[in-house]
């Protein structure tokens, strides 16, 4: 149901959202907004503007590049991406690439295999440094990272891999 209403909710806009009805909502009478984790209201009660809200949990490159939380010593902002992962990622990356200009870049959709593998990999090894519980250690993301340069499909893959433990962190 909650991807039902995200769809729905990506393509409307609450001043003209007559279509988003209640069956989606519980069944009680009204026009309603669903967001995943969040409480249902009625549209009449809302702002204008677009429903749907990019996620930005605690351990997402979203929530690092925007400075909610201090960043470990171990990796500070202006650090060059080859300096935090080692002399191999020159090979994909702009030596002045920083990591957190890896982190801003909005590239979610039409990104590159490889600007989605640096930008995953950074909020992974700042979870790494800073979650109790995080599933790697900030020697394997390095690690990682680097053997996922080898080809597009394989840095895809490991992207995807850290997109989804960063976003199950809490």
């Amino acid at each position: 149901m909650e991807t039902l209403c995200g769809a729905v909710a990506l393509l409307l806009l609450v001043s003209g959202c007559e279509s988003a009805t209640t069956a989606a909502a519980g069944g009680e009478e009204g026009t309603w907004r669903m967001v995943p984790g969040r409480s249902t209201q009625p549209l009449s009660e809302m702002r204008g503007g677009f429903l749907y809200t990019r996620g930005r949990g605690r351990c997402t490159p979203q929530f690092w590049s925007a400075r909610e939380e201090a960043w470990p010593m171990m990796v500070p902002q202006e650090a060059s991406v080859w300096k935090v992962f080692g002399s191999p990622a020159l090979e994909r990356y702009e030596p002045q690439l920083t990591v957190l200009e890896a982190m801003e870049s909005n590239d979610d959709i039409d990104g590159s295999a490889f600007s989605q593998l640096v930008k995953q990999s950074s909020a992974a090894l700042l979870n790494s440094y800073t979650r109790e519980g995080f599933p790697y250690t900030p020697w394997e993301i390095k690690t990682l990272l680097l053997q996922a340069l080898v080809s597009e499909e394989a840095a895809t893959s490991q992207a995807r891999c850290f997109a989804d433990v960063n976003h199950a962190c809490s």
